[in-house]
Parts: C-alpha cells; structure tokens; sequence
C-alpha cells in the first residue's frame, strides 16, 4: 500500500509518501512572506500553497522513488486550518484522485499530530496524548486506533499562540516559538510571578492571562528598552518555565486519572526543550514510557498526514469525493451531527 499525503492546513504545503516499508519522503515548502507580518496572513498562505503544491508533491514523488500510478490512496488534511488553505490541498487532491482513480482519505490535522508518533516508533495503546501546536492545546485518552476521549483543551489562547503573541511583544521575529526556547537555555526563569492558570482545573488550560501578564510587566519597568537588553533570556526562560510547568502538571493529572503506561507529546511546542526536558523527568518520576516525534515531525508536515491515512487505509476508514473542509472543531460536530 503506497500512500501519498498532502497537508496544506496554514503556511506550509507539504506532501509525504508512506508505504508499507514506512516513510519514503517528507517534503515541506515554507511561506517566508509571512514573518513580515508577524503572523499567517490567511489571503496569501491560499495563494502560496496554489503556486507551490504541485511542485511539492512531485517532490515528494521523486525523493520517495514513487510514481503517481503507484499511488493507492492519497490522504489529505480535512481540517482544522485556514479555509482557503484547506481547499486548496483539498482540491488538488480530489483532482489527483479523480484523474487517476485514486482512493481519498480526509485526516483530522489533529489526530494527524497524535499518530506523528507511529512515524518511527509504536506506542501502545491506550495512552495519553498531549497535542501542543500554534492553534490547539489539547489531553487525550487514546485508547485504541482512532478511539479517542477528550480529557481538557484550552480555553484561549493554545501554547504555541501564546509563544507567538508574547515574542510579539518582546520584538522577537515571527514565529516566535523556537526563538524564545533558544535564548530560554541561556537564561534564568527568575519572574516567578507569571501565572500558571487553571492549576485548579485538572485538564483545561488558559494562556491569554500569561501574555497580557507579560505586557503589564514589561510596561511597569521604568525603561523598556533597556530592560529587555538587560534581562530578554530570564524573560524568555520565565515564559517557557510558566507554560511548560502548566502543560506538564497537566500531563501528571491525565496520566494518574487514566492509569496508562504510556504518554505521547506532539504538535509545534513538543519541540521545545525545556518541556521535552520536564516530560522526560516526569515519565522517569512515574515509570512510564514517553513518546515524542523528531523535529522535523513536530511541526505541520505531510509525514504525520501519510501514517495516519495509512492506518485510517488499513482500517477501510476512505472518504468519497463529497468530503468538506473544517476550519476548527466545532465545525467538524456540526458536519457530524
């Protein structure tokens, strides 16, 4: 079984051949245009993933040694994601599907990022899966292939949008993620006075309180400017410690609710090393086995859309050519309902 994956959910149109003999190619296309606005402007992502997603997935074809006649099923981001980026990848894969009579199959992004962790190893079900990323924040009890319970998700802001929004305001690039984890390891989180919220809540999370949190502080110093010349690493350690001391503590409530032996991280902000590092303390503190993707399957990727339409192929899970896009979650209820 030969499965081609397209995902196109935000700014990166990316395509990944996965085949009975695992992960043949993985190929991302980044839209730099954005960093200028520091954030994804929905308008130009559509337009950037219909110049480049032919491109992309030929790629994705050449560097896994796999024709498009060898293709069985080609599987695609359903949703969530921007609208127009969704339809994009969508119709092009309708398209592939139709011309070549191909089967088709609709992947949550979602559940995309929690079977990222099949890509190279084999968790066990049923486990616990933290899926950390720019849009969601979320705890699930997995406890079958795709039998999933939703323990908590945020309120607002998702980790990986608090990220953003608060380098936002320390004048950091877009995205802000990966530059606030790199000057944290060189700094001190001594602000303890950033709040960790919903410490009352066993599995729901809030982080729009930290980032307004952060703003008030920075404007009660007496020179901006100099402050953060002076103390941007401990700032930026300071925000790390304060989400990822919440995600973890979290992650501790689900794993003792459950009673699993086994807990999965994916998504954007599974990256971040200072939460790799306190998962991996907690797991050693409760016996338990730890599964987090490489790097390069943390992040948006059509590696993580290909295993997951493979397991969804095996399972005869197929969609038929009336398949919808969802911008979020609640939207895809409602398509159920």
């Amino acid at each position: 079984m030969n499965i081609l994956g397209i995902e196109s959910s935000c700014d990166e149109t990316a395509a990944a051949v996965y085949t009975d003999d695992g992960l043949k190619s993985n190929i991302i296309a980044s839209q730099a245009v954005h960093e200028q606005y520091g954030g994804v402007v929905p308008e130009l992502a559509s337009r950037a993933h219909h110049k480049t997603i032919w491109r992309t997935v030929q790629q994705a074809l050449d560097e896994g040694s796999t024709n498009l006649a060898d293709i069985d099923t080609i599987a695609v981001t359903q949703g969530p994601g921007l609208m127009g980026s969704l339809l994009v990848g969508l119709c092009f894969a309708k398209g592939l599907c139709l011309a070549r009579d191909i089967k088709l199959i609709g992947v949550n992004h979602m559940d995309a990022h929690i079977y990222s962790n099949f890509i190279d190893n084999s968790p066990e079900f049923p486990f616990v899966a933290l899926t950390v990323s720019g849009g969601h924040t979320q705890l699930v009890h997995v406890t079958g292939p795709f039998e999933h319970k939703l323990l908590g998700q945020t309120r607002d802001d998702a980790a990986g949008e608090a990220f953003d929004k608060i380098g936002k305001i320390l004048g950091l690039p877009y995205p802000a993620g990966p530059v606030i984890d790199e000057r944290a390891q060189h700094g001190d989180p001594r602000f303890h006075d950033f709040p960790q919220a919903m410490l009352d809540q066993d599995f729901e999370f809030s982080f729009s309180g930290l980032k307004t949190s952060v703003k008030y502080y920075l404007e009660d110093q007496d020179n901006k400017e100099r402050f953060l010349e002076d103390h941007l690493d401990d700032v930026c350690a300071s925000v790390s410690y304060a989400i990822t001391e919440v995600l973890v503590k979290k992650l501790r409530n689900a794993v003792e609710h459950t009673g699993v032996d086994t807990m999965t991280i994916a998504g954007g902000v599974s990256a971040n090393s200072m939460l790799r590092r306190k998962a991996n303390e907690l797991v050693q503190e409760l016996d338990i086995e730890l599964h987090i993707p490489k790097l390069a399957y943390c992040t948006d990727n059509a590696a993580m859309i290909a295993v997951t339409g493979y397991m969804m192929a095996e399972r005869g899970m197929f969609s038929d050519m009336n398949l919808k896009p969802f911008a979020n979650l609640k939207a895809l209820k409602k398509m159920r309902a």
